[in-house]
Formats: C-alpha cells, sequence, structure tokens
C-alpha cells in the first residue's frame, strides 16, 4: 500500500523523500524545495523550516503549474 499524504503534513513525515531545491535558488535559505512522492505527485516545503508543513500536489496540477511557468504565466508575479 502506498502513503497517503495531506496537505500540511509534517515534512519530515514524508518516509524516503529526497528533497532539492532549484539552482537558481538563493545562498540564504529563502527557497522552496520539492521532493518526488511514490504515487507521482510533489510534496513542496519551505527550506527555512524543514520540519514544518509541506504541501502536497498532484501529477496532474505539477503538471499543468511548470506548464504556465515555462510559457511565462507567472512573471508578473516577480517582475
Amino acid at each position: 500500500m502506498r502513503q497517503q499524504f495531506e496537505n500540511g503534513v509534517t515534512a519530515t513525515r514524508i518516509e524516503g523523500a529526497t528533497w532539492r531545491k532549484s539552482t537558481h535558488s538563493a545562498p540564504g535559505g529563502n527557497c522552496v524545495e520539492v521532493a518526488a512522492l511514490a504515487d507521482g505527485g510533489v510534496a513542496v516545503r519551505n527550506s527555512r523550516d524543514p520540519e514544518g508543513p509541506a504541501l502536497i500536489y498532484t501529477r496532474d496540477e505539477i503538471v499543468a503549474f511548470l506548464g504556465g511557468a515555462k510559457d511565462g504565466e507567472f512573471d508578473n508575479l516577480v517582475g
């Protein structure tokens, strides 16, 4: 049986997760980290609070978000 996680789960409860962050991240620790889940989903956490909550997204949600990011749909958030 695969583990199922709810949004807000403590990130450390996601056993076997390999957390990673973008090489574009600043060295000051203001980053998000992601981990692939066994069911194809993705967990996201704040790198400054690695034992804090993680947000859980389905594969389809991540595909849609990454597609929008690649197309520049969110550029206005930082521009």
